[in-house]
């Protein structure tokens, strides 16, 4: 029999309508009696049943939701919901062996990332309620997929929220040197035990794919941030004579050259391991110019308290990468900061164009790919903005 937690009145609102997470503050009594990791049953005041999920009393997010049903939660649960996410990334992605197969909330499986490269699996747990349930989730993932090898990237620093530890490993099978995966008929190597994340960034597929209607035939394209080289190869592929990626890391300099390399794109992409602010500054200074910029940096802010720092960060890559857009030009300008909403990512990019006395045409504004679905009950869901750009 699970143990039970009640709602104080009037903060039920938000979970019934299908929010997964019950904060400390909306819980009444005492969370001292309950064990990490527990499944819970969740009450209103008025003893209506609200849902079932795992505790962690120590956690601001108190209670996160798995079912509204009094289900077991066992292993049985977790193969339905596994197999019920890969059912829909076959049905969004049929010709594709690689891709995000389990994304959090998104997959009512709350806390759990799950990234299939090919026949290799890497899981992140990045709530407690789902590391004491790991052993249980790896049998799951072995009996369904049979992979050759399974890594946990858990160095999350959301980890140390739930009281847990960093770690990084191999937890099944072997995994030896890189794996390559198609996107798109294009190839990448992706390091999925040291790379950054889960090793790739999947969330940007759809993004990358459509570079091609944006970038000159025989244009210049500067793809800063470049990581792993997704962009630059997507736009070598789409015509682009020259392309130059930029990051600071000695590995993704050299696994960008690799898959440009592997794509035989080696002769029109140059990679340089820089500051990339620092390299924007200095490509404006030397009067450069392109006629496509990609910035698609990782997350400047980690927390609502830094919003206004990292906009500083997000507007100076911006008015940079404007300053050194040809007249026509296209920017693809990126987002991972799920504190920044699209309205303030877009007025970031107004008054960057106004500072500059220049105009831009807003041509599209994407998001995530679709193995990163958004739960349209939980905005924390939807984090990824790519506007796309022409200078006018």
């Amino acid at each position: 029999m699970s143990s039970v937690i009640k709602i104080i009145k009037g903060r039920e609102k938000r979970i019934k309508s299908g929010h997964l997470w019950v904060f400390s503050n909306e819980i009444a009594g005492s969370l001292k009696g309950y064990k990490a990791g527990e499944i819970v049953d969740i009450y209103s005041y008025r003893n209506e049943f609200l849902g079932r999920g795992y505790i962690n009393p120590s956690s601001l997010i108190s209670v996160r939701i798995l079912s509204y049903e009094k289900e077991e939660i066992n292993r049985e649960f977790f193969y339905r919901k596994i197999t019920e996410a890969w059912r829909y990334r076959k049905r969004v992605y049929p010709d594709l062996d690689s891709y995000r197969l389990v994304f959090g909330e998104s997959d009512f499986l709350p806390g759990l990332i799950i990234d299939k490269y090919e026949d290799y699996l890497s899981v992140q747990t990045l709530s407690l309620g789902m590391d004491v349930r790991l052993d249980m989730i790896l049998a799951v993932l072995e009996d369904i997929f049979r992979p050759y090898g399974i890594v946990e990237r858990n160095e999350a620093a959301v980890r140390r929220l739930e009281g847990l530890e960093e770690r990084n490993g191999i937890l099944r099978g072997s995994i030896k040197g890189n794996v390559t995966i198609t996107e798109n008929g294009l190839k990448f190597g992706v390091d999925i035990l040291k790379g950054q994340k889960t090793g790739f960034f999947f969330d940007q597929r759809e993004n990358r794919q459509s570079i091609g209607k944006y970038v000159k035939k025989e244009g210049r394209v500067l793809d800063s941030f470049c990581y792993s080289g997704g962009w630059s190869v997507y736009a070598a592929a789409s015509g682009a004579a020259e392309v130059i990626g930029l990051d600071s890391s000695d590995d993704a300099i050299g696994l960008s050259e690799k898959n440009a390399e592997i794509n035989g794109f080696s002769k029109i992409c140059r990679f340089k391991k820089v500051d990339v602010f620092d390299e924007l500054r200095s490509l404006v200074s030397d009067r450069e110019e392109f006629d496509a910029i990609i910035l698609d940096p990782p997350a400047f802010v980690k927390s609502a308290g830094k919003v206004r720092e990292a906009l500083k960060g997000y507007k100076e890559i911006n008015l940079q990468a404007m300053k050194l857009l040809k007249e026509g030009g296209i920017l693809i300008t990126c987002s991972c900061s799920y504190h920044i909403d699209r309205e303030t990512f877009k007025d970031m990019l107004v008054q960057s164009a106004s500072d500059l006395e220049r105009s831009f045409r807003l041509m599209e504004f994407r998001g995530q790919a679709l193995d990163h679905p958004v739960l349209l009950s939980m905005r924390e869901t939807e984090y990824l903005k790519c506007a796309i750009l022409q200078r006018v």
